[in-house]
């Protein structure tokens, strides 16, 4: 029960509790560009997400609330709740630019381990990803130069 209740008071004041917010939330951010890309979060992509998110944060508490922010912002999208998939990729965009030290937490081939949650059948959602690996891989190379 504690538990619970420091989980959701730390996701209320995430922004003023957790050490390094922005990166966690940028980090979210690309991640729910991945799983939002079909509309759903199966749960193929919630075992990946999972396993992502441990990898990039050795506290347990962090990874977690990585995992759950990345919900939040697909509960926005998916409700229309004030954030929609295009003003995400473009918050993406201008956060990238605005911190470059940002571009460093793009990393592609985790990114790619979620687009292995979608059936090879399904050729749009697989386009659909595969541009938004670009996307990102563009952003990442800009940075560079």
């Amino acid at each position: 029960m504690l538990k619970i209740f420091k989980r959701k008071v730390t996701k209320m004041f995430r922004e003023f509790l957790v050490y390094h917010n922005s990166s966690l939330e940028f980090r979210a951010k690309i991640l729910t560009l991945m799983v939002s890309a079909n509309g759903e979060i199966d749960e193929c992509e919630k075992q990946k997400l999972k396993e992502i998110a441990h990898r990039i944060y050795d506290d347990q508490d962090r990874a977690e609330l990585l995992i759950d922010t990345v919900h939040e912002y697909h509960t926005k999208i998916m409700t229309n709740n004030g954030l929609n998939f295009e003003h995400l990729i473009q918050l993406v965009a201008k956060e990238v630019k605005e911190v470059k030290r940002f571009c460093t937490k793009i990393d592609i081939d985790m990114l790619k381990q979620l687009q292995s949650c979608t059936d090879d059948e399904e050729e749009e959602e697989l386009l659909f990803q595969q541009r938004i690996l670009e996307f990102l891989q563009t952003l990442k190379d800009e940075c560079k130069v």
